[in-house]
């Protein structure tokens, strides 16, 4: 008797970043997936293609959203912080700037870790609130950051987080910790993490007009480590949205916020 062939097993995973408060997609992103891969930014502060939307227009209105985006577009960020902080001390009484801004995190962070599919795999964004998460976290949602999972026999590495910045986003860390997160990680067949390799391709926003952050180190572990794919967001609209990088296929899987679709990996 012949032998039954064997059979034919694929993995699928959906990946998404910058969620920025679309919630309605997000609950659809993980359809025809074995898992959903988020890379942060789930929290949307403001909304830059459309100014009524997010925490800072609900605090203080539109037109101060419109100034505010327009001195942050042109690089002012002293004047940006000094006009955020009049606002901040016209609205703060008995509750501190900290409490109305974890208030509002929170109502988004409940409905948008509701909308997660089992199983999801997710690390944070530089405008996320990290201490959060454990509360929003439901069983079948792993956070990692500097950690390894395996999906499908490949081992992803996830690593999570912003560097300093003009912005002074919530969640931004030294060049050092972030290097230390990488290194933690070390060899793996997917490189999964919030912001780009340091490449003047991939950080520059062709929108916004300017370069974000990238990571040296990640660049340095790419050329070392030679994972499959390096996975990332961070830039809404880059120059390049993937580029090779000697045997690494570096991928920027989309602004999920505008886009609501998932990018997808499949082996």
């Amino acid at each position: 008797m012949a032998p039954t062939p064997a059979r034919n097993t694929s993995t699928r995973v959906h990946v998404v970043s910058d969620v920025h408060g679309n919630a309605r997609d997000l609950a659809r992103a993980g359809e025809g997936a074995d898992a959903l891969i988020c890379l942060g930014d789930l929290v949307l502060f403001l909304d830059y293609a459309d100014h009524s939307r997010g925490i800072f227009p609900d605090l203080f209105g539109v037109a101060n959203a419109d100034r505010i985006v327009e001195l942050r577009t042109a690089r002012r960020f002293a004047e940006a912080r000094e006009f955020g902080a009049r606002l901040w001390a016209d609205v703060t009484g008995e509750r501190s700037k900290a409490q109305l801004i974890e208030g509002a995190v929170r109502k988004q962070y409940a409905e948008l870790f509701a909308a997660f599919p089992t199983p999801t795999y997710a690390t944070y964004g530089n405008v996320d609130v990290p201490p959060l998460w454990p509360e929003y976290a439901r069983p079948g949602t792993t956070v990692l950051d500097g950690e390894r999972v395996e999906i499908g026999g490949r081992v992803f590495g996830f690593v999570g987080g912003g560097l300093y910045s003009p912005m002074r986003t919530p969640y931004e860390i030294s060049d050092e910790e972030y290097a230390a997160k990488i290194e933690a990680v070390g060899e793996v067949d997917v490189l999964c993490t919030h912001i780009p390799p340091q490449v003047p391709d991939l950080v520059y926003d062709t929108v916004a007009r300017r370069f974000e952050r990238g990571s040296t180190a990640l660049l340095e572990a790419i050329r070392r480590t030679r994972p499959r794919y390096a996975l990332f967001g961070h830039v809404h609209q880059p120059l390049a949205r993937r580029m090779r990088i000697g045997a690494t296929e570096c991928v920027n899987v989309g602004h999920f916020a505008s886009t609501g679709r998932p990018w997808v990996l499949e082996w």
